[in-house]
């Protein structure tokens, strides 16, 4: 099995919990690859089981680099395949429950008839350029250690 990680990021936040999340995947004896959005130049479905899509929330949306890899994400290549989605946003906006990059990826991937394994991660991060609020890279863990078991059955 194996599968992408592609995230976007402004300050690093976004970066690190895609690092954490391929990271604890590979621990957890799935192949990963990883990249930034930007040096993803074409994705092949056959290459892959399941994806991972993740953005920092700006304006209560994902980024403008994400939303372009989603036009290049095949709906009859990638149907039925496996994804989740994570983002990082303010800790106030998680609060209000205001809408979040994450939300809108899974969204969007679901109408492309994609599987989606888990809720979305949203990590929160102080202000608008961090750091990740404390134990955040531990809740990323968590989380990608649930991906991997659900990915396993």
């Amino acid at each position: 099995m194996k599968g992408i990680v592609v995230y976007d990021t402004s300050y690093g936040n976004t970066k690190t919990i895609a690092e954490t999340i391929a990271e604890t995947l590979k621990e957890s004896g799935i192949e990963v690859d990883l990249f930034d959005v930007k040096n993803v130049k074409k994705l092949n479905a056959k290459d892959y089981n399941f994806l991972v899509l993740g953005s920092p929330t700006r304006f209560g949306t994902m980024s403008f680099a994400i939303r372009g890899f989603l036009g290049k994400v095949n709906s009859e290549e990638w149907m039925n395949k496996p994804f989740t989605a994570f983002d990082t946003e303010n800790p106030e906006n998680m609060e209000k429950k205001e809408y979040s990059a994450a939300e809108k990826i899974a969204a969007k991937l679901r109408d492309k008839k994609m599987n989606q394994l888990l809720p979305v991660l949203k990590a929160a991060v102080f202000g608008q350029k961090g750091p990740l609020k404390e134990g955040e890279i531990e809740r990323t863990k968590d989380y990608a250690r649930s991906l991997a078991v659900k990915l396993k059955e």
